[in-house]
């Protein structure tokens, strides 16, 4: 899920702007040629140089792929209509046979990057689809790539726990989302320690992987503190001149976690500084700035698209006790952004949103920033 770092008050830019210009040669040092052989295609986001990251859930790995694309200026980005059809077309099969896990965008070359699954049972096959500025949709091959492998070594059980409509397979939620900041690849999800949820700052290019940063949240709805949820989508930002990450669970807490903070095998508390409502799964999130002022883009599984203002982050409280309704940072929900299931930012004024409309079919749009 395409992170972008801001400075509240400031521009908003590009993560990988942030890098040393030394290191910018040396992003694929540790790359090898071949095919990454991913198991599974889930959040996706990217770095610098045109790198890809992919969340291959099923084998708690992050592969960083170079994809080629080359610098351009072109923003152009037209709305796809059909965009699951047509996926679905390219890949030999029908709409309902695929799933469009997640989208980021090149801030490079502006395309539209698509991690799908084309199947819906455990055999599904991970893909992703390239959708370039003149709207075109291709695949991207990998059986010759230049790639890397990131393994996380605390990785949950994958087989299905518990009973009835409780079972689940923990491996699913190895990684819920990702994001790029400076030299570090930000990851959410679950791990095997009893604090199951996790967060965790891999170097990159990769090197080792150390255990993640597990984290205690005080979860407003249900009225406790909470070990086991994981982090659904999150964004990396600064407030003042201190880099933070803001994520939001299900039911639907967002919560502040210090950058400085995630180092391996620490236990952390976070700072819950909004309560957004109960029944409600966040999707994704983005960061922007317009008139001077910062705002984030939640958008919902049943609560739609949020803008929340990050005017008053600093000084807000943090929620120590059970909230009936809402509580926290201010937002308002956009009227217009309906049906948004993933959106990324295209510049500085635009996002692109994939939105399902009432018959089922799924669009790809450019909106402007609200």
């Amino acid at each position: 899920m395409k992170r972008l770092l801001s400075t509240l008050g400031l521009t908003f830019v590009a993560s990988a702007l942030f890098v040393p210009v030394s290191q910018a040669a040396h992003w694929d040092s540790n790359m090898k040629e071949g095919n990454p052989g991913l198991k599974s295609a889930g959040p996706i986001a990217f770095g610098p140089e045109g790198i890809l990251f992919v969340a291959d859930t099923k084998a708690a790995a992050v592969v960083a792929i170079d994809t080629g694309d080359k610098s351009s200026s072109d923003s152009k980005l037209s709305k796809v209509e059909g965009i699951n059809q047509k996926v679905a077309g390219l890949l030999g099969t029908s709409a309902d046979q695929i799933l469009i896990n997640d989208m980021a965008i090149n801030p490079i070359s502006h395309n539209a990057y698509l991690a799908v699954s084309r199947g819906r049972g455990p055999d599904a096959v991970p893909v992703l689809i390239r959708v370039k500025s003149d709207s075109q949709l291709e695949l991207v091959p990998l059986e010759k790539v230049k790639y890397s492998r990131a393994e996380l070594p605390d990785a949950p059980v994958d087989g299905v726990v518990g009973e009835g409509n409780r079972q689940s397979n923990p491996r699913q939620e190895s990684i819920t989302d990702i994001g790029f900041l400076e030299d570090r690849v930000l990851i959410a999800g679950l791990s095997n320690e009893e604090f199951a949820s996790t967060l965790r700052a891999i170097p990159f290019p990769f090197k080792t992987v150390a255990n993640g940063t597990t984290v205690e949240i005080y979860h407003g709805s249900h009225g406790r503190f909470e070990t086991r949820a994981p982090v659904r989508t999150f964004v990396p930002f600064k407030v003042g001149n201190e880099p933070q990450l803001l994520a939001a669970y299900t039911c639907t807490p967002l919560v502040q976690f210090p950058l400085k903070e995630l180092v391996p095998n620490a236990k952390i508390k976070g700072k819950t500084v909004a309560e957004l409502g109960n029944r409600n799964r966040p999707i994704d999130m983005i960061v922007y700035e317009k008139g001077g002022k910062d705002y984030l883009l939640l958008a919902n599984s049943s609560r739609g698209v949020m803008k929340i203002s990050t005017d008053q982050i600093e000084g807000t409280e943090s929620i120590t006790s059970h909230v009936e309704n809402t509580k926290g940072l201010p937002y308002e929900t956009l009227k217009d952004w309906t049906g948004i299931e993933h959106l990324d930012r295209l510049d500085q004024t635009r996002a692109v949103v994939l939105r399902r409309d009432d018959k089922g079919s799924m669009n790809l749009e450019a909106l402007p920033l609200p």
